[in-house]
C-alpha cells in the first residue's frame, strides 16, 4: 500500500503540476479567471500541498519497508554515507532555491508575465545544469540509506526520473522561451 500511496503521489505531483503549468502556459487558466497574483497563490496553495504530500508519501514509504536492506550491508559507515548524502541534498537543495528567489520555487514565471529570467543564477548553478533536480535530490536516497529501505532506494530513484522528465517537459521549455522573449524585447 505504501508503494501504491508513493506512486501515486509522485505521479500526481509531476504530472498534476505539469498539467496545471502547461495549460496556465498555454491558456492563462487560472491568471485569467483569477489575475496574475491570485492565480499564483491559488496554484501555490495547491502544488504546496501535493509536493507535501509527495514527501510525507516517501517517508511513509521508506519508514514501512524500513531494514528490507540485508544486515551485512549495514554498518556504522553506511550510517554516517546516508547522513551525509541527506545533509548535501539538502544543502545543495537549499541553496539553489535561494539563488533563485523565492517565486521560482513554485513556478512563479508561469504566471507573472514580464517575471525576471536569470540564464545564468550564481551559486550551484554555475556549477551544474539542474542542481535541485540531480545533486538536490541525494537527500532522497540517504534517506531510503538510513532507514535501510530497498523499496526506498528504488523511490528515490523513480522520483529523480520523474522529476528529471518533468524538468524536460515542463520547466526547460518554458524556460527557452522566457529566454527567447527577454532576448528579443
Amino acid at each position: 500500500m505504501a508503494i501504491g500511496y508513493h506512486l501515486t503521489s509522485r505521479l500526481t505531483y509531476v504530472v498534476g503540476v505539469g498539467v496545471a503549468l502547461s495549460q496556465q502556459e498555454r491558456h492563462q487558466s487560472l491568471t485569467r479567471q483569477h489575475g496574475d497574483e491570485a492565480g499564483f497563490v491559488r496554484f501555490r496553495r495547491w502544488a504546496a500541498i501535493v509536493m507535501n504530500n509527495d514527501a510525507v508519501s516517501f517517508v511513509l514509504l521508506c519508514l514501512v519497508t524500513r531494514q528490507t536492506v540485508p544486515p551485512e550491508f549495514r554498518s556504522p559507515m553506511f550510517l554516517v554515507t546516508a547522513v551525509l548524502l541527506v545533509l548535501l541534498g539538502i544543502s545543495v537543495k537549499l541553496w539553489a532555491a535561494a539563488r533563485l528567489g523565492p517565486g521560482a520555487y513554485y513556478w512563479h514565471n508561469f504566471f507573472v508575465a514580464g517575471d525576471a529570467v536569470t540564464p545564468n543564477p550564481p551559486g550551484p548553478y554555475r556549477y551544474l545544469k539542474n542542481p535541485m533536480y540531480t545533486v538536490g535530490y541525494l537527500h532522497a536516497y540517504g534517506l531510503a540509506l538510513a532507514f535501510g529501505s530497498w523499496p526506498g532506494l528504488a523511490a528515490a530513484a523513480f522520483d529523480q526520473v520523474a522529476i528529471l522528465l518533468f524538468h524536460q517537459w515542463v520547466e526547460g521549455p518554458h524556460y527557452e522561451r522566457l529566454t527567447r522573449r527577454q532576448s528579443r524585447g
